[in-house]
């Protein structure tokens, strides 16, 4: 069977896309006045790329909801003089170079006392403007330059270096890179904006980034007064071991809003249906259940295999009504602390091969994988449709579900907003897109963009309007392609515990990830069950303390 993909695997589909270039907030209640956020983006008029921007936006937009925020994204181009007065913070997102950004921008971002936010490119149309040469003065530092690339790379030095390591907390937090010499594309984001600090009794270097080719150091992230610059996006290209979580983290200073400091994990049992062994489910409930440790699962309530893939090419269908050794082993998990998520309804999209077998676990439900496009379905009833007839076969039985989990981490928008109508939480990473109907094939300034994301907390309102709760740490892996022809690489339990590492730079992050019980099967030949206890127990030595996420 196939598995939900990995973090690994999750990830790599996302940086294809971008190489190419009304809920209670339980966490938040101190902060009785909701933050007023200003996101403006780039936005280059006739280019594939024009919507690149915009899907930045949403994805800060996304970080602020961890707050009671109220938030407003728009091009830098429709930017109205004074507006930044309605605002209580302004981010500017830098990522085309050397576009035009209105004067009245620059002028009120010159004088403005709120804080202002400013990432990446075109900080020189401010800086070195004749117009406000009291830059420098106003803010303590000034910008210099762009750098890159060492130099180009080549199948001789596919890897000649940038400023790709940010160090903070003392965790070294590496940008992604990669070099296809046969086709000569880099997939990477190098550029960075440098400055130098001019009044250190007013500017201050909080993080750096160095160049390990050439032993170089540089600001990262300066803040002058009301004014922060991070030197590059950190959206781009994320990951668990990247510079995003400073991003994270530091919103707290930005926002003038520190939230409790606490250090929570989660562990979610993967892909349960009707043709899960017991076995499996009773060992790990039995274990989790010695520790004292609450759990969830991820339970797909009706079981299809329409062309018999695993089964000798004869149809199989298994509702929950009929699948009796599954409400078994969940209810023996419920007795042991188990919590229900409903992952998807079949875990699969008809008959079709969506895009490997067309079975449940292996297949995605909500979005056309093989086309990289909506359903032809798709709509907020028809998703909503499946949620609850999922919900309620799962509720008939007494297997209340707290959450809704997408397959495979990807939705349609209309699904995600059914989700978040449906279940006050939803428990996932997310993939967004830059229309309601997203066409991500166009070559022009119509393409769309779909960008993934995951979060190191809590997320109370999303772009679509989910709670979030994270799962950040990715899951073990392991090359089965023997068996199963997709799984053909190692993710160890040594790579979510360095994971759990960097997570905890973030002052109030989880360490969650979730585990697929067929690992634990003789067949397979892994040492599935001793790596799961591995990374339960490496979590453990962190710090983090392991909560029931049906009460976060």
């Amino acid at each position: 069977m196939k598995n939900t993909p990995s973090l690994a695997r999750w990830l790599a589909s996302i940086l294809v896309v971008l190489a190419l270039f009304g809920h209670a907030i339980p966490e938040a209640r101190a902060q009785n006045t909701p933050i007023r956020s200003l996101i403006v983006y780039d936005q280059a008029q006739g280019s594939s790329a024009s919507k690149l921007g915009q899907a930045y936006a949403i994805m800060v937009r996304n970080l602020l909801g961890h707050w009671n925020s109220r938030v407003t994204i728009q091009p830098v181009s429709q930017y109205r003089q004074g507006q930044i007065q309605q605002f209580d913070k302004v981010f500017y997102l830098g990522s085309h170079f050397d576009l035009e950004i209105p004067p009245a921008f620059l002028n009120d971002v010159a004088t403005t006392t709120k804080t202002v936010v400013w990432f990446k490119y075109n900080l020189w149309q401010l800086a070195w403007n004749p117009d406000h040469a009291d830059f420098p003065t106003r803010f303590g530092f000034n910008f210099d330059s762009l750098r890159g690339l060492n130099s180009p790379p080549s199948a001789a030095n596919p890897e000649p270096g940038f400023f790709d390591t940010v160090t903070y907390k003392t965790r070294p937090l590496k940008k992604h890179y990669a070099f296809d010499a046969a086709t000569g594309a880099v997939n990477a984001d190098p550029d960075i904006g440098v400055t130098t600090i001019t009044d250190p009794s007013i500017a201050q270097t909080l993080v750096s980034i160095a160049n390990p080719q050439t032993g170089e150091a540089v600001p990262y992230v300066v803040r002058g007064g009301n004014f922060w610059y991070f030197a590059d996006l950190p959206l781009s290209f994320i990951g668990p071991r990247d510079r995003y979580l400073v991003f994270c983290d530091l919103l707290h200073d930005i926002l003038g809003v520190q939230l409790p400091a606490q250090q929570r994990a989660l562990i979610r049992l993967e892909d349960v249906s009707a043709i899960t062994s017991p076995d499996t489910m009773t060992k790990l409930s039995d274990y989790l259940y010695s520790r004292n440790t609450p759990f969830s699962i991820a339970v797909i309530p009706y079981f299809r295999d329409p062309r018999g893939h695993y089964n000798n090419g004869v149809p199989r269908n298994i509702p929950l009504a009929s699948a009796a050794g599954l409400r078994s082993s969940l209810r023996y998990a419920q007795a042991r602390g188990g919590k229900i998520v409903l992952h998807g309804y079949t875990h699969q999209y008809g008959s079709m091969l969506n895009p490997h077998t067309g079975v449940s676990g292996d297949d995605y439900e909500f979005w056309d994988i093989v086309n990289n496009r909506v359903l032809p379905e798709d709509s907020i009833s028809w998703a909503s449709s499946r949620i609850i007839t999922g919900r309620l076969q799962l509720t008939l039985f007494g297997f209340a579900p707290f959450a809704w989990e997408p397959p495979h981490y990807q939705a349609s928008p209309n699904a995600y907003k059914a989700a978040a109508r449906t279940f006050r939480n939803t428990y996932q990473r997310a993939v967004y897109y830059t229309s309601d109907r997203p066409n991500l094939s166009a070559t022009g300034p119509d393409r769309d963009f779909a960008v993934g994301q995951f979060f190191p907390y809590i997320i109370n309102e999303d772009y679509y309007g989910q709670r979030i709760l994270p799962e950040n740490l990715g899951n073990i892996e392991y090359d089965i392609r023997n068996i199963d022809p997709s799984s053909f690489y190692d993710y160890t339990w040594e790579d979510l515990k360095i994971n759990a590492e960097n997570a905890r730079v973030v002052r109030d992050g989880f360490a969650s990830f979730f585990f697929h019980p067929f690992w634990l099967e003789e067949s397979i030949g892994k040492p599935g069950f001793e790596d799961f206890k591995k990374v339960m127990e490496a979590i453990d030595s962190l710090g983090f303390q392991w909560v029931d996420p049906s009460r976060l």
